[in-house]
């Protein structure tokens, strides 16, 4: 009986966890509030969206955290010229003061600029320097190859709770 207690309350535990995050990559949340974030950040600060648009927009996200997933993987996150650049961005942001480090929008603001920087240098290895000609061809084929090869999970109740139908 009273495992059968722990088995209900680990598996209201995980329902709980999922519910507050839109989407997992790879056994790693994308969280309501980090995707609102970034769809707000993007878009003007409206938060008053379709599902629609919210679950267009979820997808490029979802291709984005792939690509920066790829780039991890690579060992581009360790590169010296990847770290110089993320403490040259640090230091400027920090000298602005118009953000406190502690923040959690200071916080949102590195991780984008990190994964961006990512996103950008694995790109450039995967996709620019092997075509001028066919860039989109051989972007949508590494997409495939990386959704494919990292688990995804899609919370479509949440994402509905997002939209402002």
């Amino acid at each position: 009986m009273r495992k059968a207690y722990c088995i209900i309350i680990l598996c209201l535990f995980v329902a709980v966890t999922f519910a507050q995050n839109v989407a997992i990559i790879n056994g790693k949340p994308i969280s309501n509030k980090e995707f609102m974030w970034f769809y707000k950040k993007n878009h003007g600060g409206n938060a008053n969206v379709s599902y629609k648009d919210l679950e267009t927009y979820l997808n490029q996200y979802i291709n984005f955290k792939l690509k920066v997933l790829d780039a991890k993987e690579m060992g581009l996150d360790a590169d010296t010229a990847y770290l110089s650049e993320v403490k040259n961005y640090e230091t400027s942001l920090a000298a602005q003061k118009r953000i406190a480090k502690s923040s959690a929008a200071y916080q949102m603001i590195m991780n984008e600029y990190k994964e961006a920087a990512l996103m950008f240098n694995v790109s450039e290895i995967k996709i620019w320097n092997k075509s001028k000609d066919d860039q989109d061809k051989i972007e949508s084929e590494w997409i495939e190859v990386l959704r494919k090869k990292y688990p995804i999970k899609i919370n479509q109740n949440e994402l509905k709770k997002l939209a402002k139908l």
